[in-house]
């Protein structure tokens, strides 16, 4: 046998690879872009909790459960019922902040529920009797959303107190999640 025969043979005795992608008869979707959304808020807020901390930059990731509601939008009552939960983080040095977001992640029966219509994220900032002085009021959303989400301008805060995120839905204060800024 020639050399070029021998790599023609070897060439011809490779299997091939069958890639199932998901959405297809013979394919199973993995992971559905809610879940994958949750699972990668939770690792990340793992990872951030059992990360080192530098002396000059701080990192709060804080998160409170969305409590059962109805509000009605356009003579229709809205449900939401348990198993959401709105995020907020803040990343940043002393009296700057340099990023902060705010969201909602939703599981189980509540990922199935027509999310949040007229929906907003306001950010607050009070100082240590909290007082506030500052508030970064969101736009209203009209469409209807089940991972409502908000990233806010950097900031520069006269003072140490609290940032606060808010969840507004249809006009109402629906829950809230702070952290304190202290030196």
């Amino acid at each position: 046998m020639a050399l070029g025969e021998d790599n023609r043979a070897r060439s011809e005795a490779v299997l091939p690879v069958l890639v199932l992608s998901p959405g297809t008869p013979e394919g199973i979707p993995l992971v559905r872009p809610r879940l994958a959304r949750l699972v990668t808020s939770f690792v990340a807020t793992g990872a951030l909790v059992f990360s080192a901390a530098t002396a000059a930059h701080a990192t709060a990731v804080g998160s409170t459960p969305v409590r059962t509601f109805e509000y009605s939008v356009g003579g229709m009552t809205m449900r939401v019922p348990t198993g959401c939960m709105f995020t907020h983080a803040i990343r940043g040095s002393g009296k700057r902040i340099t990023y902060q977001n705010a969201g909602v992640d939703c599981a189980f029966v509540a990922a199935l529920s027509s999310g949040f219509c007229n929906w907003r994220i306001d950010f607050t900032y009070a100082d240590t009797n909290n007082r506030t002085y500052r508030t970064s009021r969101g736009r209203t959303h009209s469409e209807c959303k089940i991972d409502p989400m908000r990233n806010n301008s950097p900031q520069r805060l006269p003072r140490y107190g609290k940032a606060c995120a808010h969840l507004v839905v249809n006009g109402v204060r629906r829950v809230s999640q702070c952290h304190h800024i202290t030196k």
